[in-house]
């Protein structure tokens, strides 16, 4: 930075993001929009590896869960090596360090996860016995759900390498994010776009955040035009739910809101992860509710039975 008349000039905004092809082209999508806004603003993309990206042949729910994406771009804006850091929303921690804050929420892209086929089959097309690659836990009950007699095959790695073990794994198909497969320009390869219906998605999926330091008016500011009102409501309501619900990575977790008008339509899920019990809600209600929302279908949840779920999967990693 520089100063001129009293006031920080930023010359350079360094942000930080995670080394895979989707991260990076997420960071600089944000990029080449601050760029478009504020043209005297040069851009710098600083790839922070995580541990998450570090040990791509174990499992998430081993290693710490989603949050291990995060963790080390974090610090990295706490010392102030970055000015602020892209993230998925769906690999963001409901509680953030003291000194951050999720200082710009852009609108959202496609929140459904889609199916990736062999053969370009549909999930009700797939033969008994079929091979379905995901490393989700999410993903694996509801599909199991939809089809009992399917193989789940744990997979991780970049989108396109997810893509890739449809061949070198012999898989029929693979289940991802229908963000991560258009921001990519992948959309063609899309089997099908599974309904909400059927597969509740993870609560923030299709969601961006820019992330900061609280004590940064300056860039708060300079980021504050890419939020997206309607997209903060209904993230508001589902990152609610995953607060009060209080489950981790270990546990099968599911939510998405739908706006209609000044309404809101949230829909949520927490399983066992066997899948053998899964419970739904769903709860409608006043946008300016929509905290109040998450809250609310995280009790109702929680008194069906979520309780003992997340009860019997927390004592079995003591």
């Amino acid at each position: 930075m520089t100063r001129t008349g009293g006031k920080d000039i930023i010359n350079v905004l360094k942000i930080g993001t995670r080394g895979s092809r989707l991260a990076l082209r997420q960071a600089h999508l944000i990029a080449e929009r601050i760029k478009s806004k504020h043209p005297a603003v040069e851009t710098e993309i600083i790839t922070i590896k995580t541990k998450g990206d570090k040990l791509q042949d174990i499992a998430l729910v081993k290693i710490g869960g989603k949050g291990v994406f995060v963790k080390e771009i974090e610090e990295a804006l706490i010392r102030g090596d970055i000015h602020i850091a892209v993230h998925s929303m769906k690999d963001v921690p409901v509680d953030l360090p003291d000194e951050l804050e999720i200082g710009a929420i852009p609108e959202r892209e496609d929140p459904r996860d889609v199916l990736v086929s062999k053969d370009g089959r549909k999930i009700e097309e797939l033969a008994d016995g079929a091979r379905i690659g995901t490393g989700s836990l999410r993903r694996t009950i509801q599909l199991k759900r939809l089809l009992p007699d399917i193989e789940v095959v744990p997979i991780r790695g970049n989108l396109d390498t997810r893509i890739k073990k449809i061949t070198t794994e012999d898989l029929d198909g693979v289940i991802v994010a229908a963000a991560g497969m258009k921001r990519m320009g992948l959309a063609k390869e899309v089997s099908q776009y599974i309904p909400i219906e059927w597969m509740i998605p993870s609560a923030g999926q299709g969601v961006l955040g820019v992330e900061l330091r609280k004590d940064n008016g300056q860039i708060k500011n300079l980021v504050s035009f890419l939020n997206h009102s309607d997209t903060i409501i209904k993230l508001s309501a589902e990152r609610s739910f995953l607060k009060h619900l209080g489950g981790g990575c270990q546990v099968p977790i599911a939510a998405h809101a739908l706006k209609q008008g000044n309404r809101l339509i949230l829909r949520g899920l927490v399983g066992s992860v066997d899948g053998s019990v899964v419970i739904s809600d769903e709860v409608r209600g006043p946008c300016e509710d929509a905290e109040e929302m998450g809250r609310t279908m995280a009790e109702n949840i929680l008194q069906r039975g979520g309780r003992e779920i997340l009860e019997s999967i927390y004592r079995c990693d003591t």
